[in-house]
């Protein structure tokens, strides 16, 4: 008995039979991105900055030490803001601000809406992937199934949405 592979979705129907690697898009999603995170580590800074400013008698011109318990500990809340954030979007739509002027979308293997774990792993993932200068990320364009580390290890695909009819 053979198997019938899964049908294709029209988002990721190309012309060969390998679907994109949507590395350029996934980037350019990213950058968009950084610009919403960058406020809210800007929010999430202040607490920081103002616990500092108490625990330094008041000089305003005293800054947190790098490497600093309280460095860490902000840089830990920046990172717990950002993936609430992009797990958050995930979840309500398949998209971040980012990811909707590009057309695209996350959906888990079934085509739905991936779990709150496959989120949360797909977020660490990427983040180690980009600590390894974006290895993660470029491993899509040599993968058999163009998917990115995080991709795999969550289970989850990112496609590109065709364009509206006007």
């Amino acid at each position: 008995m053979q198997a019938t592979p899964p049908p294709a979705s029209d988002a990721a129907t190309t012309t060969d039979e390998r679907p994109s690697a949507l590395v350029p898009w996934r980037l350019l999603s990213l950058f968009y991105d950084l610009w919403p995170v960058v406020a809210l580590w800007m929010l999430v800074a202040i607490p920081f900055v103002l616990a500092d400013v108490a625990m330094s008698g008041g000089d305003t011109r005293h800054n947190i030490e790098p490497f600093s318990l309280m460095a860490w500990m902000e840089w830990i809340a920046c990172w717990v803001v950002t993936g609430l954030y992009a797990t958050i979007s995930w979840r309500r739509g398949g998209q971040t601000l980012g990811m909707r002027p590009w057309r695209l979308k996350l959906q888990g293997g079934d085509g739905g809406a991936p779990s709150w774990r496959a989120l949360w792993l797909r977020y660490a993932v990427g983040t180690m992937s980009l600590l390894a200068a974006g290895l993660g990320f470029w491993w899509a364009l040599f993968d058999r199934e163009r998917l990115a580390w995080h991709d795999r290890a969550s289970a989850t695909r990112l496609v590109r949405l065709p364009k509206r009819k006007k």
